[in-house]
């Protein structure tokens, strides 16, 4: 199964997760260990820089967290971001530079590379967004089956195990998912995307794509 590899996904100079990643091969197999990761880097951060709230979990000092935001440990919020009113940070979520984290948006589980925006009623769970991409309103990543198996990546006719129940979406940077979309489990998007709004996705997205109503994918003229 091509392209779908943490290498042809990310430019790994714009996350804080970038060592993190290097050691795995495909996106899905980082999840599991983005907790203790974040709890090992916040201990390195500068205290200059940084201001913690509360115990594992660290805010930039040019960040803006509006009041009523709730911070979950652990959790890292980069430079410069932004973490709206009701924005609910559930925990286990390295937020990076330049970010929006909107209204009533909730993150569990998640590595959100820099300049990502989810501005509005987003849930991104057990996922990874890529540099620059962007989920528009209501758009949502789904993580778990409905009948609870392990997710499968597909790939028109070939498959692949990932011995894990709970992923999101990982999508590739520059990715632009359009307003009250589904990411169905495991769904993979390949960098330079557009999804058409209102879409339900699943499988792979390959890069330079076009997801457009039914299903349909075409490339993207260059």
């Amino acid at each position: 199964m091509d392209n779908i590899r943490i290498t042809d996904l990310y430019d790994l100079s714009h996350t804080a997760a970038a060592d993190y990643l290097r050691g795995f091969t495909y996106p899905w197999e980082a999840l599991k260990g983005i907790s203790d990761f974040i709890i090992q880097l916040g201990r390195t951060l500068s205290p200059d820089e940084y201001d913690s709230p509360a115990e594992n979990v660290w805010v930039h000092k040019t960040a803006k967290v509006f009041p009523s935001a709730y911070l979950g440990a652990p959790c890292i919020i980069g430079a410069g971001t932004e973490v709206r009113h009701c924005a609910f940070i559930r925990g286990s979520a390295l937020v990076g530079e330049n970010c929006v984290v909107g209204n009533s948006v909730e993150l569990k589980n998640v590595i959100i590379f820099d300049n990502v925006q989810t501005p509005h009623y987003n849930y991104v769970g057990d996922s990874i967004l890529g540099y620059k991409s962007h989920m528009g309103a209501g758009s949502i990543t789904s993580n778990v089956k409905s009948d609870k198996t392990n997710v499968v990546i597909k790939s028109g006719s070939e498959t692949m195990e990932t011995g894990i129940k709970k992923i999101g979406a990982m999508l590739g940077d520059f990715v632009e998912v359009g307003c009250n979309s589904v990411l169905n489990p495991g769904t993979i998007i390949g960098r330079n995307c557009n999804i058409y709004p209102t879409s339900c996705v699943r499988g792979v997205v390959p890069e330079g794509s076009i997801w457009k109503t039914g299903g349909v994918v075409v490339k993207k003229n260059r």
